[in-house]
């Protein structure tokens, strides 16, 4: 094969894996890469003002479409910047091809400008990281990385590439990287015995993961779910695993405070635990939350998840929509008469409450608010066909009352623990699904930390939406801090300052339009609902900052 310049043959490979969109903030010492960039013709480069809204686009990009995305660091500097969005692509097993220059291998010895350990630096917040120094292996590593970040656990991947490698002649082959296959199913005779495990619970529950998103098992969760009638609890979700209109779904778990998953989770004396792990909260409960005697059935193609916090009775490394589909299968033929009814009866209690909550919730009046007035509207004429990703946080129960998380791929919610990848997830979704209207809510605070997204938007043409849920303050942090003086009994005081972003105020629909979007601030209902209409009929995208 004739060779080229690893730069440019490096483009022909991740044209051949599909990822033909890269994102990213430019830097010297990869500026012969970016130049065959422009050159390259069906790849296009977008381009954040910063990498950790880079990062944030690319995943959005990358859970909107289902596959790996590409995303362009500078060096030891870019990747620093970066790190916090990737710790939440880890956290989310998004799978990011994740690539950063280096000045060139002749120069490790001289410890110069920008040098530093990338691979070390990238470690912590990706399943590989590796660093090319041999010419002759440019493609080889950048196909096994792509593999990687696309093997359930999925997540992001590391490569840095020195500038003198990829200045060399590559005379590699250009093929697309392996995908591993994983619907790996469990065997009969474990199947049996998880069926046999959960099917003489009085009070089984369930809990799942964004596994069960990831393998499509949304159906079979819903009916293992209702053979069991086991209420269905979200861990550690941030996509559709279950239609938020299902009975048996009860909402998520604590991700903050342990105690309050126990308290949702104690009383169960049968559990299945899909594509997860148990517990991902902040402060997690030392001791298992589950009751004494209590038989608990792990199920997730990630073997290092299953009882790792916990004892667990049965655990299963296999793909949850085999497993579902297998338990659900051998549950409908050994359930007794009256396991049946046990469970029928759940079912039907549970199935009741809806229609009297989504009766109730038809017949109630929104409370008048700005947000409750332009959520409505917004659902009343979109008929809650848009994706939404979410980062309100505190205002997130609110827009998933107007705006519920009902089809895969329509909703998506933040992960991870750091705050920012609202706005840029939007970029990023709408960028992947140019049809759909996808709007992304993010608080004032949270907002801040990559509102330059909304340049990237403007700059490429992507036409997504935005809202600012403006309480002027960190109000996750008030609410956090007071159950840290209850649990210490201390005294009710003023929240610290640090957590206040009353003064000066930030103009954040003035903010916006110097950034090429259009915006507007909303005071009154009445306001909120012109909102809807300016957001709705704008040319590209568009930001509402909403007070609360």
């Amino acid at each position: 094969m004739e060779a080229t310049p690893g730069r440019e043959r490096l483009i022909e490979q991740f044209k051949a894996d599909g990822l033909n969109v890269m994102f990213g903030n430019p830097g010297t010492v990869e500026q012969g890469f970016l130049d065959a960039v422009d050159a390259a013709e069906d790849f296009t480069y977008v381009l954040a003002l910063q990498e950790t809204v880079a990062a944030g686009i690319a995943d959005g990009y990358a859970r909107a479409t289902g596959g790996a995305a590409l995303l362009q660091l500078h060096s030891g500097v870019g990747l620093g910047n970066g790190i916090g969005m990737l710790y939440q692509s880890l956290r989310g097993h998004t799978p990011l091809v994740v690539v950063a220059g280096d000045a060139g291998v002749r120069y490790d010895a001289m410890d110069a400008q920008m040098a530093c350990d990338l691979v070390a630096m990238a470690k912590p917040v990706t399943k590989y990281a590796t660093r090319v120094t041999d010419p002759r292996s440019v493609l080889r590593t950048v196909r096994r990385a792509v593999k990687i970040a696309l093997t359930p656990p999925r997540g992001p991947v590391f490569v840095a590439l020195p500038m003198d490698v990829l200045d060399e002649l590559n005379s590699e082959p250009v093929l697309p990287a392996t995908r591993v296959l994983t619907d790996v199913a469990p065997s009969p005779a474990s199947v049996g015995r998880a069926a046999e495990l959960l099917a003489a619970a009085e009070r089984p529950i369930v809990l799942v993961g964004d596994g069960v998103a990831l393998s499509g098992a949304q159906n079979e969760l819903a009916a293992v779910a209702e053979l069991l009638g086991a209420d269905v609890y979200e861990v550690d979700s941030s996509e559709v695993n279950i239609a938020a209109s299902h009975p048996l779904r009860r909402g998520q778990t604590g991700h903050m405070f342990g105690p309050h998953s126990r308290e949702l989770v104690g009383d169960a004396d049968g559990v299945l635990i899909v594509g997860t792990y148990v517990f991902p909260e902040v402060f997690p409960e030392l001791e298992s939350p589950f009751r004494a005697g209590a038989k608990v059935v792990h199920i997730d193609l990630n073997a290092y998840e299953i009882a790792k916090n916990h004892p667990v009775d049965l655990g299963l490394a296999a793909d949850p929509e085999q497993a579902l589909r297998a338990l659900a299968g051998v549950l409908d033929q050994r359930l007794g008469p009256q396991q049946r009814a046990a469970a029928a009866a759940r079912l039907d209690v549970r199935t009741r409450e809806r229609v009297r909550e989504v009766r109730e919730a038809r017949a109630a009046t929104d409370d008048g608010t700005p947000m409750a007035v332009f959520l409505r509207t917004l659902a009343e004429r979109t008929g809650g066909d848009l994706i939404v990703f979410d980062e309100a946080l505190t205002t997130s129960p609110l827009v998933t009352r107007y705006l519920p998380a009902e089809r895969p791929g329509d909703y998506h919610l933040t992960r991870g623990g750091s705050l920012g990848v609202g706005f840029p997830g939007a970029v990023g979704a709408k960028l992947a699904r140019p049809e759909r209207l996808v709007v992304g809510f993010a608080g004032d605070g949270g907002s801040m930390y990559t509102y330059q997204a909304l340049w990237t938007a403007a700059r490429h043409g992507i036409d997504a939406k935005f809202v600012v849920c403006n309480n002027r303050k960190y109000r996750l942090l008030d609410d956090n801090i007071a159950q840290y003086w209850r649990e210490r009994d201390i005294p009710e005081h003023g929240f610290p300052g640090s957590f206040d972003l009353s003064h000066p105020e930030i103009d954040f629909a003035g903010l916006a339009r110097s950034l090429g979007a259009g915006g507007m601030r909303v005071e009154k209902p009445d306001e909120a609902v012109a909102a809807v209409g300016r957001m709705l009929s704008h040319p590209g995208p568009f930001l509402v900052d909403i007070q609360i």
